[in-house]
């Protein structure tokens, strides 16, 4: 008998144990906290004018670098060998000029990406300064994006704390 109290007590504590180390979590939906953050969808208005204006100029020098190039195929018989290859090296220059602004732009390291971060890497800081404070106040160890991530396949509407994060940042839901 006295061996079955120990055994019962042991198996509380180790359960006790089990349940004091448990992990608070919480998620966030991302897509739709920065939805309702103006300032985001205000800097993806910019982005968006700003990447019109960008492709506008590429599709303008596109345009005018096939201008030449037909030009050249209707005038290549009355051009003597000099002219074509003067047309030609024309052509290859505005097509490079074509290539470089496109990827000035638009490249990886381009002038949309350094807008992007510029813009949004202030809304990102506040979010997830928001995020750590609610997790900090309500003692999360992990806040999970249920946006991101693709392996959650059905979560309680009780803890997602995208509403209290909102909060956090002076939109209230």
């Amino acid at each position: 008998m006295n061996m079955k109290k120990l055994l019962i007590a042991l198996v509380v504590a180790i359960c006790g144990i089990g349940m004091a180390s448990a992990q608070k979590f919480a998620l966030v939906d991302m897509d739709y906290i920065l939805r309702n953050v103006p300032a985001y969808e205000m800097a993806n208005e910019q982005l968006n004018q700003v990447s019109q204006r960008w492709e506008k100029e590429v599709n303008q020098l596109a345009q005018e670098a096939e201008t030449m190039y037909k030009n050249y195929q209707s005038d290549m018989v009355f051009l003597t060998d000099d002219q074509k290859k003067k047309r030609e090296e024309e052509i290859v220059a505005k097509e490079k000029e074509v290539t470089d602004t496109r990827y000035k732009y638009f490249g990886p390291e381009g002038e949309l990406y350094k807008k992007r971060q510029s813009l949004m890497k202030p809304i990102q800081e506040d979010v997830y300064n928001a995020v750590k404070a609610v997790a900090e106040e309500k003692g999360y160890q992990t806040i999970f994006d249920r946006a991101s991530s693709q392996s959650i396949v059905f979560a309680s509407p009780r803890i997602d704390v995208s509403n209290e994060v909102l909060a956090k940042l002076g939109y209230s839901k």
